[in-house]
């Protein structure tokens, strides 16, 4: 390395070293579409671990096997308007499209790498369903990710707070509301009203999404 750019690096690194801390959470999911429930899990782990904010970062690709086989193909474009949509009132919420400009399937620990190298001066939060937990020692790269993030589990009833990685578990009010059951909702012709945002109900039925 030459001279001239390790003056550059070792002047970025003291630069990041001098600003404060940010502790910010991150809620993944395809958001296909987004719901209340969603909204009620991001601003109830922003307020109980008192973060700076919440980003909600939608999948490209999901990486569990058979996912488009079970869930109606929509554009990432129609995806991440709902998203716009749901969250446009809410200054502690914000759309963070890593995953979708990164392409591929969307590993974690590839989105976490990369964000954390945006934003080194940042913790990160990463939001998990009670029931996902069990399922966190067969991630991809789990060690190293462990070291990256701070992982919240969102309880549920059913499954047991335990794991043998640290967790940060967060109450909040049980919605049965997913997305499975609002695509199948709308296909039905049925209300989604008080299941979704209002202009999210709208733009689905605007758009015709999952009428297929």
């Amino acid at each position: 390395m030459d001279t001239q750019k390790q003056l550059l690096t070792k002047a970025k690194l003291e630069f990041h070293s001098n600003l404060p801390k940010k502790h910010v959470g991150i809620l993944g999911g395809t958001f296909n579409p987004i719901h209340l429930g969603h909204l009620v899990i991001a601003e109830q782990v922003y307020e109980q671990l008192c973060l700076d904010k919440v980003l909600f970062l939608p999948d490209k690709v999901p990486p569990h096997r058979g996912v488009q086989k079970t869930i109606p193909t929509i554009s990432s474009d129609d995806r991440i308007n709902m998203i716009k949509l749901a969250i446009r009132d809410n200054m502690h919420f914000d759309l963070d499209l890593t995953d979708i400009h990164r392409g591929g399937v969307s590993y974690t620990y590839e989105t976490i790498k990369l964000l954390k190298e945006y934003n080194p001066n940042t913790e990160y939060y990463f939001i998990i369903g009670g029931d996902m937990v069990e399922n966190l020692p067969k991630w991809s790269h789990i060690e190293e990710l462990r070291q990256m993030v701070h992982f919240v589990g969102v309880c549920r009833k059913g499954f047991e707070k335990k794991s043998k990685y640290p967790i940060l578990w967060v109450n909040t009010p049980e919605l049965e509301i997913s997305s499975s059951m609002i695509r199948e909702r709308v296909r039905k012709g049925q209300t989604i009203k008080y299941l979704v945002p209002d202009d999210v109900a709208w733009y689905i039925n605007d758009r015709g999404l999952y009428n297929d």
